[in-house]
């Protein structure tokens, strides 16, 4: 049903678009550029919807969401993993704050950081022929959150929460991360319920643009059949977990999109995703200890190998 529905969205998405996709064929473009350019503006009105419900969303009851996790105690990792699960690059970097602050344990942080969404999930939504391939994405990321976080706390590997140090004041104020877009969720105003959809749209779509671009270049001009190949795809699950952890929206945007276009295998796109924490990382490589920050980094890095391992081995 609701794949019906997205589907219809498309068509009238296309009608609508028909003059500007008839204009961009006109011009003297390589037939790659010019499918790389229609498909980008396609994704304007989905992204921009999908933007606009995420920040009312975040506005309205990112306080809730966070009392909630920091108040679940001993559900606070399944608490932490759903709450990732929105498409919104905020909570990631709010659970490194509380986690520097000693307020989450390591299992609840790396639950949020191997549910968080980010981009992929309006990526996909705005491809509606790709759009069944959300649920498997999400139920993946999510099951491997719970069961991750709670085997880190219960194994006893990283409670951040015990022993907790009373910090003055203004060293908590000094905890204070934007997010993507210089937008800072802590005091944003409802003038930008919408003006930052617009920013965050704009861009995404130079992100899905430029990638777009490249990757239609690729698949016309280079051949991918050794990197493709089926002896080759455990390494693809390394490649894409290493390339997820770096910290910024364009890689879920990337990992995505090559998953769209048929570059990389269901198990690699997982585990570049399970590994990209959005601006997360940033907090703890900046407030947090480096030897503690180097251990999450590797948990990370190994629970989305071997989640990728997993899923290529059983497919």
């Amino acid at each position: 049903m609701l794949i019906e529905v997205f589907e219809k969205i498309n068509r009238l998405n296309e009608f609508i678009f028909a003059p500007l996709d008839n204009f961009i064929e006109q011009l003297p473009l390589a037939e790659w550029a010019g499918e790389a350019i229609i498909d980008s503006f396609h994704m304007l009105p989905f992204l921009f919807v999908v933007f606009v419900l995420i920040e009312i969303i975040e506005f309205y009851f990112s306080d809730k969401i966070d009392n909630w996790v920091k108040n679940a105690k001993k559900s606070s990792v399944a608490v932490g993993a759903l709450t990732s699960i929105l498409p919104q690059c905020g909570f990631s970097v709010i659970a490194s704050s509380l986690y520097t602050r000693k307020l989450l344990t390591r299992g609840c942080l790396i639950a949020v950081y191997l549910g968080t969404s980010d981009e992929s999930i309006p990526i996909l939504l705005a491809y509606p022929e790709k759009a069944h391939l959300i649920i498997p994405i999400v139920g993946i990321k999510l099951f491997v959150a719970i069961l991750a976080g709670y085997f880190i706390d219960f194994a006893g590997v990283g409670v951040n929460e015990e022993e907790e140090e009373e910090k003055p004041e203004e060293e908590e104020e000094e905890i204070h991360e934007e997010g993507c877009c210089n937008h800072d969720p802590e005091t944003a105003n409802k003038r930008e319920l919408f003006l930052h959809p617009i920013m965050h749209t704009i861009n995404i779509f130079a992100f899905i643009l430029a990638i777009t671009l490249v990757l239609n270049f690729a698949l016309e001009n280079v051949s991918l059949s050794s990197w493709i190949h089926t002896s080759h795809k455990y390494m693809q699950c390394v490649i894409a977990a290493i390339i997820g952890l770096i910290p910024n929206c364009a890689v879920s945007i990337a990992i995505t999109m090559m998953l769209i276009k048929g570059s990389i295998t269901f198990s690699a796109a997982i585990s570049g995703l399970l590994s990209n924490a959005g601006l997360g990382l940033l907090v703890l490589l900046r407030h947090n200890d480096i030897k503690d920050t180097i251990k999450i980094i590797f948990t990370l890095l190994f629970i989305s190998i071997l989640v990728g391992f997993s899923i290529q081995f059983l497919i």
